[in-house]
């Protein structure tokens, strides 16, 4: 594992507010609640896991009171990054969907995502990474991966 691995328990914290912010866009049906989640998305997806700003909390203010875990125990940000781009793309359909008054788009893309966080934060069990697992071993031989950055 490299350097820039990524600790699990930091990708569940996020995942857990991640939830709540998900869920507050359920109740709410607010596309901006929406708007603002897709761009927390995007901002790892397609720019760096270090730009989450709940990880940057639970950097400076929950791992510190945590015993620190093995090396082997992190996990590569690739498959993380590619499931932080399927919430961006939920979250996508979830916002059109509510500003353009297509409330159950909203409420089924919406609650798809919320879903999915809530598996990753209460279980562990994260789905856009399993899926990207899949499609690497569904790529050709000699294929080279989609560079995270």
């Amino acid at each position: 594992m490299s350097a820039g691995t990524l600790d699990p328990r930091g990708v569940r914290f996020t995942a857990a507010i991640t939830s709540a912010i998900l869920a507050l866009g359920l109740i709410t049906a607010s596309w901006r609640v929406m708007a603002a989640q897709m761009v927390l998305f995007g901002l790892c997806a397609f720019l760096g896991m270090r730009l989450n700003p709940w990880g940057f909390v639970y950097r400076q203010a929950v791992q510190p009171r945590l015993a620190p875990i093995d090396q082997a125990e992190r996990e590569e940000p690739a498959p993380v990054r590619f499931s932080q781009g399927i919430g961006f793309a939920f979250a996508l359909v979830a916002t059109i969907g509510y500003a353009a008054g297509w409330t159950t788009l909203g409420l089924v893309a919406n609650a798809l995502a919320l879903v999915a966080a809530l598996l990753n934060a209460v279980f562990g069990y994260c789905l856009g990474c399993q899926l990207y697992l899949v499609l690497r071993r569904l790529a050709p031989a000699g294929a080279s991966a989609p560079d995270p950055r």
